[in-house]
């Protein structure tokens, strides 16, 4: 059984979360967001650029396959196409 992190959540800990979120605010990123944050999406766009995603369906799918896994990479709120074309 495994014990670890996942490799992907393993990566995601290089990521510079605080100048990250220094951006968002800076910026007002999150502005009137109530169930999909920016580090949501990143997380979610950084997943399909690493397994090669091609559309907003793929991303999806390949999300709800590993729906038991999706909390421990990070991801903690429903990914549909609504929500990541509204945030795209």
């Amino acid at each position: 059984m495994n014990e670890g992190k996942l490799v992907f959540s393993q990566l995601m800990e290089f990521f510079p979360w605080r100048r990250f979120d220094t951006c968002v605010r800076r910026y007002h990123g999150d502005y009137k967001v109530q169930s999909f944050p920016c580090s949501e999406q990143l997380r979610v766009m950084a997943f399909a650029q690493l397994t090669y995603r091609e559309s907003l369906r793929d991303i999806e799918t390949c999300l709800r396959a590993v729906k038991t896994k999706r909390y421990h990479m990070g991801i903690r709120s429903s990914v549909s196409r609504n929500n990541l074309s509204h945030a795209n």
